[in-house]
């Protein structure tokens, strides 16, 4: 087969089958568009209430914002190519895709552990918390986790570019990821693979570990909490962000914890599905069906259109 550095490649989505791109589109562009809708209402509840403009809304604002870029990122191509049959696209538009998938992939990794820091300060910390947790050190916060997810992502996808790859080929997944385009590499990609897999794991672990040792402290608190009622309430306040951890390092795990350059399955497809579309479009729903606060502004906008119209 020929290699080039600049071909065009082919995303063969979720079915070869034709008779179900029909119905996996019905599928798909409901929850994109269920997604956008919960995303946006919930960015506005939190723009426009000023009892949320605090810390831990202030990071759930910048969460919804990542999740609704992320949808969109990998979503709309996908939704082309079940309407017309054709998964078409070119070098660098699978350059670009990937290059801001990567990007809120790890805005969303390196957030979910500056929420779970926020709430180890509120918890452990209560009467610190207004010192510990400022505006400006909230901006920083959100700002660095910016700059790392951007740089990560510009190394990663300087390293893709600089690869030959076989022309006219069949990437076997909905949008364009580095394991498959490894895969379809003319060039010895060990070097670039091992440099990835090692910043990906220094990456994801250091966000887990702040994670496991966030929660090791607020348990540890709780647990030191003597009514009932107090347990239940501490926990209240974590337990959506506890949800969304489980529900998008479950799926990350099944999808990538394994060498980039081994064979890909259906299993890693169904996973990517649930991370990079089901998980940020329940992400603002597990947040506002349980949080009093945001249902109680989201009511107030309801009703404000109800008036208006």
């Amino acid at each position: 087969m020929n290699c080039s550095k600049a071909p065009g490649f082919i995303l063969l989505g979720l079915s070869s089958d034709p008779e179900k791109w029909q119905p996996l589109f019905n599928i798909f562009l409901c929850l994109y568009l269920l997604g956008l809708l919960g995303n946006l209402l919930l960015l506005l509840a939190i723009g426009t209430d000023v009892h949320l403009h605090t810390p831990m809304y202030f990071f759930l604002s910048q969460l919804s914002l990542v999740d609704l870029c992320f949808i969109t990122t990998t979503a709309p191509k996908m939704l082309e190519a079940l309407w017309t049959g054709d998964g078409s696209i070119s070098f660098s538009g699978c350059l670009t895709q990937f290059y801001f998938f990567a990007v809120f992939a790890d805005m969303d990794n390196l957030l979910l552990a500056v929420m779970a820091i926020d709430r180890y300060a509120a918890i452990c910390h209560p009467l610190f918390y207004p010192f510990l947790m400022t505006p400006c050190r909230c901006e920083v916060l959100a700002s660095g986790s910016w700059g790392i997810a951007h740089c990560v992502s510009l190394f990663y996808t300087l390293l893709l570019s600089q690869f030959y790859y076989h022309t006219n080929q069949g990437i076997p997944h909905f949008f364009c990821d580095s394991r498959p385009l490894l895969l379809l590499s003319c060039s010895d990609t060990h070097l670039s693979e091992g440099l990835m897999m090692a910043l990906s794991g220094v990456l994801g672990m250091s966000s887990v570990l702040c994670l496991v040792s966030s929660y090791g402290c607020i348990f540890y608190a709780v647990a030191r909490v003597p009514s009932a009622q107090g347990k239940r309430k501490a926990l209240a306040t974590c337990s959506s962000h506890l949800s969304v951890v489980l529900l998008f390092y479950s799926t990350v795990f099944a999808t990538y914890l394994k060498p980039p350059s081994t064979s890909h399955s259906s299993a890693e497809v169904v996973a990517a599905v649930m991370y990079t579309l089901v998980t940020p479009t329940l992400n603002p729903f597990i947040y506002s069906l349980r949080n009093k606060d945001v249902k109680s502004s989201l009511r107030k906008i309801l009703n404000m259109d109800k008036f208006q119209g």
